[in-house]
């Protein structure tokens, strides 16, 4: 009869190419930990990628702006650039625009200039 097949010996092994094939392990006390992991957030970091950043001797410098704060300016510009277009899109097809429309733009972009500045 048909005996059972090993399946752990019929599945092929694949080979993972990676560019960095060498991995270094440590270990830290908690305090240290808590310590990278701080600095590691505020530059919106892996643990991992800025203990690898800082061996390698990289000038790591804090962002001006929190990632939050980038994250809230993006979706504000994001909204710009929608209204932007659909007054491109409108100007294009020969309307009119009402100047009133291309001053709330304006100011709106102002107020993201201010919280970059």
């Amino acid at each position: 009869m048909n005996e059972p097949q090993n399946l752990a010996s019929t599945k092929k092994t694949t080979q993972v190419h990676r560019q960095a094939s060498k991995q270094i392990n440590f270990r830290v006390s908690e305090p240290d930990y808590l310590k990278l992991a701080r600095s590691a957030q505020t530059l919106n970091l892996s643990v991992p990628a800025f203990v690898k950043k800082k061996a390698q001797g990289a000038r790591l410098v804090a962002p001006k702006i929190a990632a939050q704060d980038a994250q809230n300016i993006t979706h504000q510009l994001a909204k710009i650039g929608g209204n932007l277009n659909q007054l491109a899109h409108h100007a294009n097809q020969g309307g009119q625009i009402d100047p009133q429309a291309l001053k709330d733009l304006q100011n709106e972009v102002q107020r993201v200039w201010q919280q970059l500045t």
